[in-house]
């Protein structure tokens, strides 16, 4: 008889990791902070990385931190925390807030204005997660950094 033991891998460190807390700052500077403090946070990564994030990249993890970022200021009460953990070929982006409510992607709808974040995300990550946290959620987004 073989016993099989399964384990989940463990995630790797990330070589780079990054946070930010939003508290008082009204929603607009908030999400314009965030997506600079990410333009900044990919900057940083060639050291780590050896090689430059593309421009596509970087423009794509802004948009995915804007969409996150919004959903936590909008509809959460409090402060909300952006956590980036840069790995060789991914980016996570993690935005913790106070409700312990998930984001809901809404079905397509070409007449809607707004309240597309959650489907813009899922369609340019790797993978969505909502986990719970102590005082809420954490919205985790796994973006990668290879070039198209």
């Amino acid at each position: 008889m073989t016993d099989a033991i399964t384990a989940e891998r463990a995630a790797p460190e990330p070589l780079l990791s990054a946070s930010v807390v939003y508290g008082d700052a009204p929603p607009s500077g908030a999400i314009a902070s965030a997506r600079a403090f990410t333009a900044d946070f990919l900057a940083a990564a060639p050291p780590v990385r050896l090689e430059p994030v593309p421009d596509e990249r970087v423009e794509l993890a802004q948009l995915v931190v804007s969409e996150l970022v919004t959903n936590a200021v909008r509809h959460a009460a409090g402060s909300c925390r952006l956590l980036l953990e840069l790995h060789q070929d991914a980016l996570e982006i993690s935005v913790f807030d106070g409700d312990a409510a998930a984001p809901v992607p809404r079905g397509h709808d070409p007449r809607r204005i707004g309240q597309h974040g959650v489907e813009i995300v899922v369609a340019v990550c790797e993978s969505l997660t909502v986990e719970p946290a102590p005082e809420g959620k954490r919205v985790r987004a796994c973006l990668s950094l290879l070039p198209e």
